[in-house]
């Protein structure tokens, strides 16, 4: 499922072609131009509504290879849970191109986006994401981000601290896995104003997901003590 977020060029046309020549391709077409969030939302969406059984998204510059999401679909059904997120970790052996400046600014993020969530997680930002569908993420992707690039950390902390009565998940239920390549693709980096706006989606986060663990203590504290991990 492809997403053409209010694009202006040939990228609609283009990928209605392709879903001509391919029967197994389908295009979404939003417009006018909503963002990566609510566009990574609505195909999720979209596809939920479709009967997809497992959702899952990565960015079409194909910084992540597709061969990665097929390995990382793998690794959240081997271990039966109920996601897998890749992460771009460097390691020997692996290929992980990233510019180091934006790697350290990376780091400085992810860890405050884990104490955020009080959950060990290493990348929150990676693109490269599987959710298997139930009631809980059905409830998180019910209702526009308020992130527009941080809403990975906003779908996470919807997904360990739900509302609408749902079970929250529980962190053993979320696996990291290392990916073996990640190409920090030429014309798709963030700029600084979008890592500023991250830093403010981050608060923003921060606010809801207290009031959220404050209604959770309330209605269940044993629910809310086992929701979430310790921060790295």
């Amino acid at each position: 499922l492809f997403v053409d977020d209010g694009s202006t060029d040939a990228t609609l046309s283009l990928l209605r072609s392709l879903g001509e020549e391919r029967p197994g391709v389908h295009v979404l077409p939003l417009s006018p131009n909503r963002g990566k969030a609510e566009a990574v939302r609505a195909g999720m969406v979209h596809a939920i509504a479709r009967g997809a059984l497992a959702v899952g998204y990565f960015d079409a510059d194909l910084a992540t290879p597709a061969e990665e999401m097929l390995r990382l679909h793998r690794t959240m059904v081997e271990r039966d849970v109920m996601a897998a997120f890749g992460s771009r970790i460097r390691l020997l052996g692996r290929d992980i191109s990233r510019p180091l400046v934006r790697h350290w600014l990376g780091r400085g993020f992810a860890t405050a986006a884990s104490t955020t969530l009080r959950l060990p997680i290493y990348d929150t930002q990676c693109g490269a994401k599987w959710f298997r569908v139930d009631d809980t993420l059905r409830w998180a992707l019910s209702r526009a981000f308020m992130a527009r690039w941080a809403f990975d950390v906003e779908l996470i902390g919807r997904l360990l601290y739900p509302g609408g009565g749902c079970p929250p998940w529980h962190p053993s239920s979320i696996v990291e896995m290392p990916l073996r390549q990640w190409t920090d693709v030429e014309g798709s980096r963030v700029t600084r104003r979008a890592f500023l706006r991250a830093g403010l989606d981050l608060s923003l986060i921060a606010l809801d997901l207290e009031r959220r663990r404050r209604r959770l203590n309330r209605a269940s504290p044993e629910a809310v003590d086992t929701a979430a991990g310790a921060p790295t």
